[in-house]
């Protein structure tokens, strides 16, 4: 029995950030050196991002010239994190209040993603068994694998989990997770939910690592639907083949996640995209065993990492263009991004039955997560004959 993926859903916040604005916005804040403004120039004009999202609607609002709410107000409406003053002062609320925000807005966005999940998948939330939910941007408990079953309506027998903190890699063990689970219980139907609010920690600094991660994160949720039951078979889907890890030989102080007093904080230091060009092609090799890949999905940690593996792997220009297209769309949205790229695929007009897939993610540590996922694609003599039988075929399965 193989576990596939029956459908993808996505969501974002509604409130939208214009790269060059918030380049300018940075670039502009008092007490930041020259040396930082040139930094800030250079990050976020070399991002390859246009557009990003964020629960931050106090952020955007100013953004839009519509104004900030008051910084003193002890209970701004949920959701409005008070960010910026009307002087255009970014300001550093604590952890404690950036976590507050996640609380409020996160649950909504788990839920939106997961509903357009199902819902394609034809699945009745009635009918799922597994429940994963991914995000390392916020905690709370009982946490966002329990909202889940009250926002949905899902069963409250359900079994739960939840990832957190694995970072940008996470959708791949949680898909992997939902592949033994269907293993060890044929029947099961598992929810893989991936949500992060990255802008929730964005804070001025003259550190480069800061600047860095506020030119490039963005916040963003994603939903998989996985089974192995051939009767739950759509018109298409992507078959989880098989899975890899490895970790790089150095790294682990180039890409770190740590919580702070004000916001979590990141390392991503100028070193992850070349330890990444380096080692790729042996860690890609070793995970394909020799395997023929026809398309790509690779985590744009940001357009540095994906040239990378581009060289690295010696791929030509158009080959991570599904990944290109969501950095420039959506930012890095750590975890969900990687399911924005396999939903686009799954979607997209030229996926053929039989494509190979192999998806490439990069979390603290470093390390790699991998999936070899292979398309399904009915045709519609396939389709007609499909609904026609009444027992599965197994040669299908």
């Amino acid at each position: 029995m193989t576990a596939r993926i029956l459908s993808i859903g996505t969501a974002v916040p509604p409130a939208v950030l214009p790269q060059d604005a918030v380049r300018d916005l940075f670039a502009s804040q008092p007490g930041i050196s020259r040396l930082s403004q040139r930094l800030v120039r250079a990050a976020f004009d070399a991002s390859a991002i246009e557009t990003r999202h964020t629960v931050l609607t106090e952020l955007a609002d100013a953004l839009e010239g519509r104004g900030a709410a008051d910084p003193a107000d002890a209970a701004p409406a949920a959701g409005r994190l008070p960010v910026i003053d009307d002087a255009g002062l970014l300001l550093s609320p604590p952890t404690g209040a950036r976590n507050d925000t996640y609380i409020a807005t996160a649950p909504a966005l788990f839920a939106d993603a997961a509903r357009e999940a199902l819902a394609a998948a034809s699945v009745d939330p009635a009918d799922v068994t597994h429940v994963i939910t991914v995000s390392c941007t916020g905690m709370f408990a009982p946490g966002p694998d329990y909202r889940l079953v009250r926002d949905l309506g899902l069963p409250t027998s359900v079994e739960r989990y939840h990832l957190g903190f694995i970072g940008c890699a996470a959708a791949v063990p949680a898909l992997r997770a939902a592949a033994r689970m269907c293993a060890a219980q044929p029947e099961a139907v598992v929810l893989v939910v991936c949500a992060e609010l990255c802008t929730l920690h964005f804070r001025v600094a003259d550190d480069p690592d800061q600047i860095l991660a506020a030119s490039l994160f963005a916040d963003g949720a994603a939903a998989a639907v996985v089974s192995g039951d051939p009767a739950r078979r759509g018109e298409r889907w992507l078959d989880l083949e098989r899975f890899a890890t490895a970790v790089t030989d150095d790294g682990e102080r180039d890409m770190t996640w740590t919580i702070g007093d004000a916001g979590f904080e990141m390392v991503l230091s100028a070193e992850v995209p070349r330890i990444i060009g380096r080692e790729i092609r042996d860690a890609v090799d070793g995970f394909l065993g020799g395997a023929s890949v026809d398309t790509w999905a690779v985590h744009p940690g940001g357009r540095a990492v994906v040239d990378r593996v581009e060289a690295g792997l010696g791929l030509p220009a158009e080959a991570l263009a599904a990944s290109r297209a969501v950095l420039r769309d959506y930012g890095n949205m750590s975890s969900a991004t990687i399911l924005f790229i396999l939903q686009a695929l799954l979607r997209g007009d030229d996926l053929r039955d039989g494509e190979t897939i192999a998806t490439i993610a990069f979390g603290p540590g470093l390390t790699m997560e991998a999936a070899l996922l292979t398309a399904g694609v009915l045709t519609p003599a396939a389709a007609h004959q499909d609904a026609a039988l009444t027992e599965p075929v197994a040669s299908w399965t």
